[in-house]
């Protein structure tokens, strides 16, 4: 949301221990008490609308699981429950955002969530398997495409 990976990475335990382990039922409901308790936390990025953001994005997050029953439900509708297998070459082949990942960004802004763009999503969608970005000779690579296929060695 702005900010290099490597700087929101750094803070990661900071803000699992000031957003409760990001459970989301318990981030929907931080009211003005918590705000300012989370404004004073040097562990974090302490920008009033990015924290308020992310307690409207546990909202939205919330709404989602209702509607389909599971943010996983949802997010895996976009790629038809199976994964994506990408065949790249090179690390340098891999990209930040998807046509995929903007689909998804437009979807979810849609849906009120806010400092969500797509190169946020394409991190996610790697990050939790529905987009396989291993390189073709990565040891990964063979593995993982055979799990998400079904074939058995």
């Amino acid at each position: 949301a702005g900010l290099s990976w490597i700087t929101i990475l750094r803070k990661r335990e900071n803000y699992r221990k000031a957003y409760d382990d990001f459970d989301p039922v318990l981030v929907a409901n931080y009211g003005e008490e918590k705000i300012r308790e989370l404004m004073r936390n040097e562990g974090i990025i302490r920008n009033e609308r990015k924290i308020r953001a992310s307690i409207n994005n546990a909202q939205r997050f919330l709404e989602i699981q209702k509607e389909f029953g599971s943010f996983s439900n949802y997010i895996w509708g976009f790629v038809g429950h199976k994964p994506v297998i990408n065949s790249w070459k090179s690390i340098e082949e891999l990209p930040d955002k998807t046509e995929l990942s903007e689909k998804i960004s437009k979807d979810m802004r849609k849906r009120g969530f806010q400092f969500l763009g797509p190169v946020v999503i394409y991190s996610h969608l790697q990050a939790t398997g529905l987009v396989n970005d291993h390189v073709v000779d990565c040891f990964r690579y063979k593995e993982l495409t055979s799990k998400a296929f079904g074939v058995k060695e």
